[in-house]
């Protein structure tokens, strides 16, 4: 089933489209050079596989300004948090068993040490403010002697709020405790240099910076011991079993390659035409922060309307979005961001998210904020809820 012609994608947070460019590179690593990295030992085309691999490790350390050997490619974000939370846990135990976290994390994060709670660990989970930002200050008072490890994500994928990592991340180095930022959301879409910010392990993927799906990179420093949290293999530094996927390698270093000051600038123009636009409807509330927001990450409330009900009727108009709330979740519970940030469940579950991207247009943001505006006030006129 192909997609409806004149679809307007604005799920860009989830997922983005693979680059042509990108799709280029990639090709000759399914059908010309299939071997397999760890094969260079063994013969030629296994030469020219490793080679390959190891040219997308260099452009990727070259960019966040790393050492080639920190980089080290896994299948997903996911994988990444859990190799870099569990594996970091596991390895530096003896030190201690004390971890803090925000509470507005994704779901690999927070499951991560919930599991690790399970395993002996103590969990702190910070508070943020009603922006979804963390006050540098709780992070220092939350520090033990028996903390080992903070997670801490560079921007929010529900918000796009930004969190004062760099500040984060010298307190950490004070005190002598390990950093890791899920930067899936931030890698690309602005500036970052590892040689000036000391972040001890960072995590993003290629599905967000339109790069391909089942691919994505953990930053590992040096100094950074790790424990292997699968079984079967001795690849990416005998930190990860498996068969290596350098299709994905070449692909996620070209995507990243690809990202410029002008597709940022892009984003940051139609995200403004369109935040201007949602916030002239009628009890519409902007969630996240004004000033600490990385642009193409909007979320806004809707009084008196359900979540799930505006991103189904924006379907039906050829428009994706997603809300917070049971449809995007799968439960009846609202927006674990959202309610960690004070809002009432009402709010919560009211909200849409909608994430862009530099291949959107400015016909593309009127239409959205024009669809937008019908259907609320069409579920308005037949919601029970009244306005107070």
């Amino acid at each position: 089933m192909p997609i409806p012609e004149g679809y307007i994608y604005l799920d860009n947070a989830s997922s983005t489209r693979t680059s042509p460019e990108v799709v280029k590179e990639m090709l000759p690593f399914f059908t010309e050079i299939y071997a397999v990295a760890s094969s260079q030992f063994s013969h030629t085309a296994g030469i020219i596989a490793s080679e390959a691999l190891e040219k997308s490790r260099k452009i990727i350390a070259n960019i966040l300004h790393v050492e080639p050997e920190e980089v080290i490619f896994t299948s997903d974000a996911t994988e990444s948090n859990n190799l870099a939370i569990k594996g970091f846990a596991f390895a530096n135990r003896h030190k201690g068993k004390h971890i803090i976290v925000s509470p507005v994390e994704t779901h690999s994060v927070l499951q991560s040490v919930k599991t690790l709670q399970q395993e002996g660990f103590e969990v702190t989970f910070l508070k943020v403010d009603d922006e979804g930002r963390l006050d540098p200050y709780s992070l220092k008072n939350a520090i033990r002697t028996d903390t080992i490890l903070v997670s801490i994500q560079w921007v929010n994928q529900e918000t796009g709020t930004i969190q004062p990592i760099t500040e984060l991340a010298n307190i950490c180095r004070e005190s002598g405790i390990v950093f890791h930022t899920d930067a899936s959301w931030a890698v690309g879409k602005m500036e970052i240099d590892l040689s000036k910010i000391p972040v001890d392990m960072l995590t993003f993927t290629g599905s967000l910076i339109n790069g391909p799906k089942g691919i994505a990179v953990l930053i590992r420093k040096k100094h950074v011991l790790l424990k292997k949290i699968m079984d079967g293999g001795f690849n990416e530094f005998n930190l990860r079993p498996g068969v290596e996927n350098i299709p994905g390698a070449v692909g996620i270093a070209k995507a990243l390659e690809l990202w410029t000051d002008d597709r940022r600038k892009i984003i940051a123009h139609l995200d403004s035409i369109l935040k201007e636009s949602l916030l002239t409807i009628e009890d519409s509330l902007f969630n996240g922060s004004k000033n600490f927001r990385l642009p193409g990450i909007l979320n806004i409330s809707f009084d008196r309307v359900e979540g799930e009900s505006v991103i189904l009727h924006l379907d039906m108009k050829k428009i994706a979005v997603i809300t917070g709330s049971a449809c995007f979740s799968r439960s009846l519970e609202p927006s674990h961001v959202l309610m960690a940030m004070g809002y009432t469940h009402e709010r919560a579950h009211g909200s849409i998210r909608y994430s862009l991207s530099f291949e959107n247009t400015e016909e593309e943001m009127k239409k959205t904020a024009e669809a937008t505006r019908d259907v609320v006030e069409r579920l308005r006129k037949i919601t029970p809820i009244k306005k107070e």
